[in-house]
């Protein structure tokens, strides 16, 4: 699939002057990009991430991010000569009763709801696979940032009012920290970028050293 260009700004990237290809066509990951201020088109990964999803239990959840992260940018890797391309994952781990869940988008109203009720009054990590991907020589780097978010204890009608009001459909757990919502009670980790989905002091790590 071709790249489909998003905004473009007249800077310099980072390092040499190499096309910058962002794998995802996430609305959340293209507003982060965009606080970079770096020219970079967007790009569909041709990957399907729920395929692995055996692999979370075969290793650690941070490997498993990663795995996903390189996934999809080898699959597009082939239609970008000469240039980096820009990979992450996002997962979200919830340990109940000592039994490490993996969180998905919710997809649905329903499984938002009770994928919030499963969360309150809980912790969970929030765990981002990120990749820098040089077509031209092959090199790769590899980079991990996580949070600790704690839910406070909520009510399945909070949950439900949540859920109606911001539609979280399309995050790993079903909420967003952007949302003005007082579900959470803490983060503990860097920078909030990475709750988001992209963490923006380790991609300009990455970027920097490839």
């Amino acid at each position: 699939m071709s790249a489909q260009p998003t905004k473009l700004w007249p800077t310099e990237a980072f390092g040499e002057p190499r096309s910058l290809i962002l794998a995802s066509t996430s609305r959340y990951r293209a507003a982060l990009m965009d606080e970079l201020g770096v020219p970079y088109l967007s790009a569909a990964p041709e990957f399907d991430e729920r395929a692995l999803d055996h692999r979370f239990t075969e290793i650690e959840p941070a490997e498993f991010a990663l795995e996903l992260a390189e996934g999809k940018a080898r699959s597009i890797a082939s239609q970008h000569r000469d240039a980096r391309i820009i990979a992450a994952d996002q997962i979200a781990v919830l340990d109940v009763d000592g039994v490490a869940t993996l969180l998905h988008q919710a997809g649905s109203e329903d499984r938002a709801i009770e994928q919030l009720m499963s969360m309150s009054g809980r912790a969970h990590d929030l765990i981002n696979g990120v990749v820098v991907l040089d077509t031209s020589t092959g090199a790769i780097r590899r980079g991990v940032d996580s949070h600790r978010v704690t839910m406070r204890t909520f009510s399945r009608r909070e949950a439900e009012a949540y859920a109606a009001q911001f539609a979280p459909l399309d995050c790993v757990g079903s909420y967003r920290i952007e949302d003005n919502s007082d579900l959470i009670d803490s983060v503990v980790g860097g920078d909030r970028s990475g709750v988001i989905g992209l963490p923006l002091p380790l991609l300009r790590e990455l970027l920097d050293d490839s």
